[in-house]
């Protein structure tokens, strides 16, 4: 069966490759590099996971959900083959597990068999690359790490508005984010010449599978907080609280939402390019 992947060729090398290992430690041996950015012949699964566990407790904590997470449902945007998806299983009632390539949630679900708890998991595929199957108003709580800035900026805002349909009222979502920063006077136009290389035959193939050139091209957009905001509002999303949370010390551009001033706080794990939206609906 082909598979229509819409993702950046990286995501689509990875994705085929995923399907034709036999196991998950395989697959994390040759597309680490796509998923957390370490590569090697010894790597496994277990090392993996374990560092997504990591991230989860941290993230958890930050965000305040763990008082929330025992009777919730958690939709996770970008599950890739389950790094962080075990986690969330182990701490969340539910977790529903999402991602543009089904390969990649075949893997999930088998790195969550090993690691985390199967029958609280389900799975839904992105096929279009920007629409979630999921009900209106049915999830508890929506994150997304490290995904939608290798989305294109359409598809990235289209899965913002979707987390927002999704979510309870009184549910919560977590959405991460690149933008701008100085260094991608370089990087940008970096990007734009190597996802150009990609097309060409035979040297495009081997570059998507290389970390140091996909680092350039497989961070597709930057989206800044004044733009995601006002997406939202034209959408007519109902908020109860929003926040902004950066790289500590990060310059802090006053942004508001619906004529009021948005709150802005430092986030000690937050990447210097990263900005996270997290907001509680109405």
């Amino acid at each position: 069966m082909v598979i229509a992947r819409r993702q950046l060729i990286p995501w689509r090398a990875a994705g085929t490759r995923a399907e034709m290992r036999r196991n998950a430690d395989e697959v994390v041996r040759d597309t680490g590099w796509v998923f957390n950015n370490q590569t090697g012949s010894t790597l496994t699964l277990e090392e993996f996971v374990q560092t997504g566990d990591a991230e989860v407790d941290i993230y958890l904590d930050r965000l305040g959900w763990n008082s929330i997470a025992a009777n919730a449902t958690l939709l996770e945007i970008g599950s890739g083959i389950g790094r962080m998806t075990s986690a969330f299983s182990r701490k969340f009632a539910v977790t529903v597990a999402t991602d543009v390539d089904a390969a990649f949630l075949e893997r999930c679900r088998e790195t969550v068999s090993r690691f985390g708890r199967v029958g609280s998991l389900r799975t839904v595929h992105i096929a279009d690359g920007s629409s979630i199957a999921v009900e209106d108003s049915s999830i508890d709580a929506v994150f997304s790490y490290i995904t939608l800035q290798h989305c294109k900026a359409s598809d990235a805002m289209r899965l913002t508005t979707e987390a927002f349909r999704i979510v309870k009222p009184g549910g919560y979502v977590a959405l991460n984010y690149r933008t701008w920063v100085p260094a991608d006077w370089v990087l940008v136009p970096a990007g734009i010449v190597m996802r150009q290389l990609w097309r060409i035959p035979v040297l495009g193939p081997r570059l998507s599978q290389w970390r140091w050139s996909t680092r350039f091209g497989w961070q597709a957009n930057r989206l800044d907080p004044k733009r995601i905001l006002t997406l939202l509002e034209t959408a007519g999303v109902v908020l109860d609280d929003i926040a902004i949370l950066h790289h500590p010390g990060k310059p802090q551009r006053p942004v508001t939402f619906k004529g009021s001033t948005v709150i802005q706080r430092d986030l000690d794990v937050a990447n210097k390019s990263h900005w996270w939206l997290v907001a509680r609906c109405h």
